[in-house]
């Protein structure tokens, strides 16, 4: 097989590059590269210490297009993993457009100005990597991505037609901080304050963030409060599945969490838009990330489940069915395998697992493509094998939310 540069050194980072490490007859060459390369010398120390794997670390401003298609001209790899932050993705497409490069990430572009996600910018490029030969993989996460295929995976083995499509996302670790987010500051506290939308009577209803709120009880961790909000996947999802009648995405919070949240919210300190600073200008919400804790360092102390999966309804042969199949992840687990909490582990994992596919050329085709739009049933083999084994069962009725 061909090298990977994996761009972005993060938690996500860590466990792919642990996981592709692993498998080193498959990822036989791993590139690094981060504008910070102090985490990226950290990741192959534990690399090395723990399979005894050598792999290629240096800098690289990713903001940088001219040098994003520098390193990728040195090491020509056969694919770019994008775990950096998502406004970078439509730079380094375009670096990989240039060099005739695959790409996969894990989370849709958006603008670091807006609080806004949506795929149109990258589904603008489908016309271009189709014309250079290259495919480009959107979402290869969890929530984006894992979610997609347990879509399509339901579609394709249990339901002739979907109507109703909830995705809940549960995590029920502690940490034993008073206020910490499980990934990117910056990123997570941007989406959970973003208004709340879904999909129902062929339109998008939007309201306010975090208002509308039900109880659930989840596999193997009970009742928990959750929040409707607004989540990217849902978008890809109405396209690709138009006969999907309301598609909703639910994630669960603590009211600790909450409340820790509206008191930042109402001081400014979620805010995105520059302010003066002793005649510096500063971003609220980008001080804000620098003084919380690093999710990173969190899973030495987090303990606890993720539950996170898709309850879908709709008819097979004319007989109203509704299937829930969902993944439980350990934190403690996860640092015992790898040294990371289970959210960086239940999105690392995936992005390893996509580019496994697209490098055996399982999944493969030039273009622009979402998670859903291939066949299923190699990814959640997969899954299984890989450390995030998944169940399917069969609700008795279907769920009022």
């Amino acid at each position: 097989m061909q090298s990977v540069l994996v761009i972005g050194a993060g938690g996500v980072s860590h466990v792919t590059v642990h996981k592709m490490a692993s498998l080193s007859k498959i990822f036989t060459d791993i590139i690094l590269a981060s504008r910070t390369i102090d985490k990226c010398l950290k990741i192959k120390k534990s690399v090395k210490k723990k399979y005894n794997a050598d792999i290629t670390v240096l800098e690289l401003d990713a903001d940088n297009v001219n040098e994003t298609v520098s390193i990728i001209n040195k090491f020509k790899p056969f694919l770019v993993i994008n775990l950096a932050l998502p406004y970078q993705d439509l730079n380094i497409m375009d670096a990989c457009l240039i060099t005739k490069t695959h790409y996969l990430d894990t989370a849709n572009y958006e603008p670091k100005d807006e609080a806004k996600f949506e795929y149109k910018w990258q589904w603008d490029y489908i016309k271009s990597f189709e014309e250079k030969g290259v495919m480009a993989l959107l979402g290869s996460g969890f929530d984006p991505g894992v979610t997609n295929v347990f879509t399509a995976y339901t579609k394709k083995h249990y339901l002739d037609c979907i109507d109703c499509l909830d995705i809940l996302d549960c995590n029920d670790g502690d940490h034993g901080h008073p206020f910490a987010t499980n990934f990117n500051p910056e990123i997570n506290i941007r989406e959970v304050t973003s208004n709340s939308k879904y999909w129902e009577d062929k339109q998008w209803k939007i309201g306010p963030a975090l208002k509308s709120k039900v109880s659930f009880n989840f596999p193997e961790i009970g009742h928990k409060n959750m929040y409707l909000m607004y989540h990217e996947e849902l978008e890809s999802l109405i396209k690709h599945f138009p006969e999907i009648k309301k598609a909703r995405f639910w994630m669960t919070f603590g009211d600790k969490y909450l409340k820790y949240l509206e008191v930042l919210e109402n001081i400014g300190m979620t805010s995105i838009i520059p302010i003066n600073h002793n005649g510096a200008e500063i971003v609220p919400l980008e001080f804000l990330k620098t003084i919380l804790p690093n999710p990173s360092s969190l899973g030495e102390k987090t303990k606890g489940k993720t539950c996170i999966g898709t309850i879908i309804s709709g008819k097979k042969n004319n007989t109203e069915k509704t299937f829930y199949t969902y993944n439980i992840c350990n934190h403690e687990e996860c640092f015992d395998e790898v040294g990371s909490q289970a959210i960086s582990y239940t999105t690392g994992v995936p992005a390893m697992i996509g580019a496994m596919l697209m490098l055996k050329k399982i999944w493969f085709k030039p273009g622009v493509w979402n998670m859903e739009q291939f066949n299923p049933d190699p990814f959640m083999e997969l899954l299984n094998q890989h450390g995030l084994p998944t169940k399917t069962i069969q609700l008795k009725n279907s769920v009022n939310f």
